[in-house]
């Protein structure tokens, strides 16, 4: 587990790429320790992504008991590991016959601390549907503006990652979207949500 110390200088260095500044590449750990490390950032993420779960699950289970809400929770946190992990699967299976092997783990160390953050910054609207869901134009507009703002900081992260040039980075980001995106519809399918998950 790494300290506090290098959570924070791993969290700079992720920030420092998604502006689009390689040298946030030297301050993250791309060794194999750093390489099974990088998925405490699940632990980093945990208190946003938690109160995203809960006001969800407030919402679609309205006068449903405890019981009932957890199970919500449960489901919603399950899909939002898939699709924090299945993209990183799914990028391992092609990377060779893509040509990216070679930065699979800087991509992979990068992105976790990365998705860390993003979790962060998706907590205003999360925190608005949770303790003020009459407000929930604004945050849904709210939302909105972050997630294409995440979109792009993600992106300069992978080109940054990547280092093999705009074209090849927007083919891999996008290929990571979609395929999150598929594991999302299929597990809001399987579940039976007709909302999408918050995250």
């Amino acid at each position: 587990m790494p300290s506090a110390e290098e959570i924070q200088q791993y969290l700079t260095g992720a920030w420092r790429m998604m502006l689009g500044r390689a040298d946030g590449l030297k301050m993250l750990d791309l060794s194999a320790d750093g390489f099974w490390n990088s998925f405490f950032a699940l632990v980093v993420a945990a208190p946003p992504l938690i109160v995203g779960w809960v006001g969800f699950a407030n919402e679609l289970a309205g006068s449903a008991g405890f019981g009932g809400r957890l199970s919500t929770v449960l489901m919603v946190a399950t899909i939002d590991l898939a699709i924090w992990v299945v993209p990183l699967l799914a990028l391992a299976a092609v990377a060779s016959r893509a040509g990216i092997a070679d930065r699979f783990v800087h991509l992979v160390v990068a992105g976790n601390w990365s998705s860390a953050l993003i979790a962060w910054i998706m907590l205003p609207p999360a925190l608005l549907d949770l303790f003020a869901p009459s407000a929930a134009g604004v945050s849904v507009l709210l939302s909105f503006a972050l997630f294409v703002l995440t979109l792009v900081l993600s992106w300069r992260m992978t080109n940054v990652a990547l280092d093999k040039g705009p074209a090849v980075a927007s083919a891999v980001f996008a290929g990571m979207f979609i395929v999150a995106v598929a594991v999302l519809l299929a597990l809001q399918t399987a579940f039976g949500f007709a909302a999408p998950a918050a995250q």
